[in-house]
């Protein structure tokens, strides 16, 4: 009596789904990472105070979590297509890349560029309530230039699917594969 292995890969339907939200979780990451760029920017080269004000407050209300959501549900839905996938998670080398930046800027949104963020609406808060001491703090400039760069990254690795597998089967595995065909 032989024994299947159960498939564990999606149907046309279900793939379909979750490439979909994969893709629109992913542009929707990008999206609000290019939002935060532009607001941050615009509040660094307006001469109004009340526009870099508003501009920095507009960060606090709508980067932090909306942009983590989208990272975590692009995290989720990238692991269900690459394990029901001849790509797998960790097989080859472009996904392993784009698992990397995606898990570690996950954590990043969270850990790190929150409290940027916090501290760039309390000065945005500050400048709009009229305090010349309110500046925008440094740290925001290097998130928006690095996020949308290595999100960019993984997009183009998806297209190209450069490099190849993690680890090459040994000779007598691949043998052994190409005769059961």
């Amino acid at each position: 009596m032989t024994t299947t292995r159960p498939s564990r890969r999606l149907s046309g339907r279900g793939r379909k789904v979750f490439l979909a939200v994969h893709l629109l979780a992913a542009a929707a990451w990008f999206g609000i990472d290019l939002a935060v760029g532009v607001l941050v920017i615009t509040a660094a080269v307006t001469d109004s105070p009340q526009t870099a004000g508003a501009a920095l407050q507009a960060v606090g209300i709508f980067a932090v979590w909306p942009m983590f959501t989208t990272s975590v549900l692009c995290l989720a839905s990238g692991a269900v297509l690459g394990l029901s996938s001849k790509y797998g998670l960790v097989r080859y080398w472009w996904v392993a890349v784009k698992l990397a930046i995606n898990v570690v800027f996950a954590v990043l949104i969270i850990a790190g560029l929150r409290p940027g963020i916090n501290e760039a609406a309390d000065a945005g808060a500050r400048m709009t309530a009229g305090d010349t001491t309110a500046a925008i703090p440094p740290t925001l400039f290097f998130p928006i230039v690095l996020g949308p760069s290595l999100l960019l990254t993984a997009y183009l690795l998806s297209v190209f699917k450069p490099w190849g597998r993690l680890q090459q089967r040994a000779p007598a595995a691949r043998e052994l594969a190409t005769s059961r065909r």
